[in-house]
Order: structure tokens, then C-alpha cells, then sequence
């Protein structure tokens, strides 16, 4: 396991944030420094037509060491970190033999990892774990991912003896601000269908997600000296409070679970002239989505009727949609993985994914791609960690699954 340690640290140590206001691909130029190394790396493990585009997509090809013909399959991944919180700087910590009590992460600022919060760490006791030092996220979402691929692949090639078809690696920049798909060329990748590793607990298989929009809400008023406002001032943040308040309380990430959607309110930006509300809305269910919009207009309407003057502007775009639609036809690429994890003692966690992966979009191009975990948990913040007995068996799963692929074929 101390390769797979050694690997993920080597990856989570370079900062590949991304950034949803630029518009260049990759989002950031530090991307590039993970990118490149990535390329390398898979050269260096013996990968064959390694390639790396003029946006920073990295593809790869282990050949078939059968002599019939098998599907070529893939599995994805992206480098990028979420800009939700820092991912600079990070210093990971090695817990081995968690002994299932508190984990100090930063002693001097009082930041705890607990397992009375956060009750997924018991599933854990004895084990390594890697976290962070409590001042960043890890970017387990997903260097865990990426690390497992490159180990996986490295496995395959120094033991010939598995016997597999063609594979196809493939590593994305900007999944995070919910472009990694976007200049992602299926046709060149040429799989036949693909899996991304880029769930969280050890045993997720995911073949649902939510359909997803972006929204941006825009409050005018006016501004007037305070001291003679009566009558004249329009002050925009509190307009804007109406229509926070007009969306259903109880939609909101924190109230909702399973296929439940939800509202979420993830930046205000307000001053007395112009306020900007922006959110995201999911939901599994496609109707369901579409009623989300239709709400988010209705209110906007309703308010500007309500105050005779166009106070509130709203803008919505989509941003991905449920694969289940394009997987289901071919289910058996999500029994093969649930047979592999089976086959290694690994319980398959079958469920929707309460957000997008790259796979999402890849599947609407034309790519089949379930989502299959990758071992961490509590993404995106400081209390992040993955145990490295999960990412060891997420290895052994893509080295079965190709092995399981070319048996089914035979």
C-alpha cells in the first residue's frame, strides 16, 4: 500500500483548483503542473499512445493481451480540486491503525475530526487513513481516483498473466466547475463504454444523478444618501431576502437525502444598488426539474408584479442530466462492475449520486460511463479523508473488472 500512499501524496501536494470565472481550459494554469506529470507518469509505467491536448486532456491505451475480441473499456478520472474551499498548500497526515476516537487535525485552530459528527470514520477502525491538516481540502475528489487508475494500470502491466482487453485511461481537467466533459473527444478515446472513478465510500456503484442548472438571481434598487432616503432608496438586499424566502424551506441540501432534489444557495454578492443571489438546483426526477425552474420564474414574476417595477431578473442554465437513461440500455457494464466488487468481498453500494460526475455528460456524448467509488468522504473541505485500504481495493476492482470484461467476451 506505501505505492499508493507515496502516489496519492505526490498528486495532492500540487494545487489544481479551479476557477468557474475564467474561460480558458484548463480553468487555471496550475492545472498544467499535475497534467504534465500525469502524462509522464503514464509513460513511465509503460502505457502505450499517451497523449496530452492543447487543453490539458490526457489519454492513454493499455493493449489487449488476449487474442479475442473484447469491448475496450475505459476509466476516467479528473485532477482538477474544488474551488469551494483552498486545495494550496495542503499537507496531508497519516493516521495508521485509526483507533476510532478523535482525530486532531490542527491542534493549534481546535479542528477536530470526529467520528461523533462525522460517524463513517468507525467503518474505519484499523486502518490508515490520510487527512487533512485541517486547513485545506485533501483532493481526494479525485486524485484518489486518479491515483487508483495509474496503480491499477501499472498492476496490469507488470502481471501479464491477467488477461484483459484494450483500455483506455482518460484524465480531465475542470470537472469541478462542471466542464471536465466539455472538450472531452469520445471518438478519440474510442471506448465502448467507460467507468469514472469518482464516488465516494468504498462499494458505490452509481449509474443516477442529478439533472442539474445553474441559476442567477439579480436584484436592482437604488442608492440614496441614508440620511433623505425615505420614499427615494431601494435597497436591494432585502428585495432579495423575499425571494430567498419564497423558495420551499424545507429543498435545501442539508434537509434532503436519496432522490430528494433541492435549492442550493451557494453565493450572495449584494449591495444597496444590485444584489446577486446564485444557486444550483438538482433533481433526480426529470419532471421534478423542470418544476424547480419553472418555480425560480414564477417567483421572479410574481415579485415584479408585486412591486409594479422589473426589481428581479433570473437566468438559468442547464448544466448536465441523468445518465440512467443512457445507461440502463446497457446495464450489463453496471453488472460487471457489481460482479467484480462482489468477487472481491466488496458489499456494491447501489444508489443515485447526489451530484455530477464527468460521467454524467460523457454518457449524453455517446460514452457510457457508471460511476464506481473511489474511497473518501466529506469532499470539498477540511474535514476530507480517504482510507488507503479503500483506494487498494478500488485498484483490485478496475483490474477485475477488466478481467472480468475479457472473460465475458470469450
Amino acid at each position: 500500500m506505501q505505492n499508493i500512499i507515496d502516489r496519492f501524496i505526490s498528486y495532492v501536494t500540487i494545487d489544481t483548483e479551479s476557477d468557474p470565472n475564467s474561460n480558458t481550459t484548463p480553468s487555471t494554469a496550475k492545472q498544467w503542473d499535475l497534467a504534465n506529470k500525469l502524462a509522464e507518469e503514464l509513460n513511465a509505467i509503460g502505457m502505450s499512445e499517451v497523449t496530452i491536448d492543447e487543453n490539458a486532456y490526457i489519454m492513454a491505451t493499455l493493449p489487449s493481451n488476449v487474442d479475442h475480441d473484447v469491448p475496450t473499456i475505459g476509466f476516467i478520472s479528473h485532477f482538477d480540486t474544488s474551488p469551494d474551499f483552498t486545495g494550496a498548500n495542503v499537507k496531508p497526515n497519516i493516521i495508521e491503525n485509526y483507533d476510532g476516537k478523535d482525530i486532531v487535525l490542527n491542534k493549534e485552530k481546535n479542528i477536530v475530526l470526529s467520528p461523533s459528527y462525522f460517524e463513517d470514520l468507525l467503518l474505519y477502525v484499523g486502518q490508515t487513513l490520510i487527512t487533512t491538516d485541517g486547513t485545506t481540502l485533501l483532493g481526494a475528489d479525485d486524485k484518489a481516483g486518479i491515483t487508483e487508475i495509474v496503480t491499477a494500470m501499472e498492476y496490469l502491466i507488470n502481471n501479464p498473466d491477467i488477461k484483459h482487453g484494450k483500455i483506455r485511461v482518460g484524465f480531465t481537467p475542470d470537472e469541478e466547475i462542471g466542464r471536465g466533459a466539455h472538450k472531452f473527444d469520445v471518438n478519440k478515446f474510442g471506448a465502448d463504454w467507460a467507468y469514472t472513478m469518482d464516488g465516494s465510500q468504498i462499494g458505490e456503484l452509481e449509474y443516477e444523478n442529478f439533472n442539474a442548472a445553474g441559476a442567477v438571481v439579480k436584484v436592482k434598487g437604488k442608492i440614496v444618501h441614508p440620511g433623505y432616503a425615505k420614499g427615494k432608496m431601494i435597497n436591494s438586499m432585502y428585495y432579495a431576502t423575499e425571494f430567498i424566502n419564497a423558495l420551499p424551506k424545507h429543498e435545501t441540501p442539508e434537509q434532503t437525502e436519496g432522490y430528494e432534489g433541492f435549492f442550493h444557495l451557494t453565493k450572495i454578492d449584494g449591495r444597496v444598488e444590485e444584489t446577486t443571489l446564485q444557486y444550483i438546483v438538482r433533481d433526480h426526477d426529470k419532471d421534478k426539474f423542470e418544476a424547480k425552474k419553472e418555480l425560480m420564474q414564477k417567483i421572479v414574476s410574481d415579485l415584479n408584479t408585486l412591486h409594479n417595477s422589473d426589481i428581479f431578473s433570473i437566468e438559468i442554465n442547464d448544466q448536465y442530466f441523468n445518465m440512467k437513461e443512457k445507461v440502463e440500455p446497457v446495464m450489463h457494464i453496471v453488472d460487471i462492475a457489481e460482479d467484480a466488487m462482489k468477487s472481491l468481498g466488496i458489499e456494491p453500494l447501489i444508489k443515485p449520486i447526489r451530484g455530477g460526475t464527468d460521467g454524467s455528460q460523457l454518457s449524453y456524448m455517446g460514452l457510457p460511463c457508471p460511476n464506481i467509488f473511489a474511497g473518501g468522504h466529506n469532499f470539498h473541505g477540511r474535514y476530507e479523508y480517504v482510507p488507503v485500504e479503500s483506494m487498494q481495493k478500488a485498484v483490485e476492482v478496475i483490474c477485475k473488472i477488466a478481467e472480468l470484461t475479457a472473460l465475458r467476451e470469450h
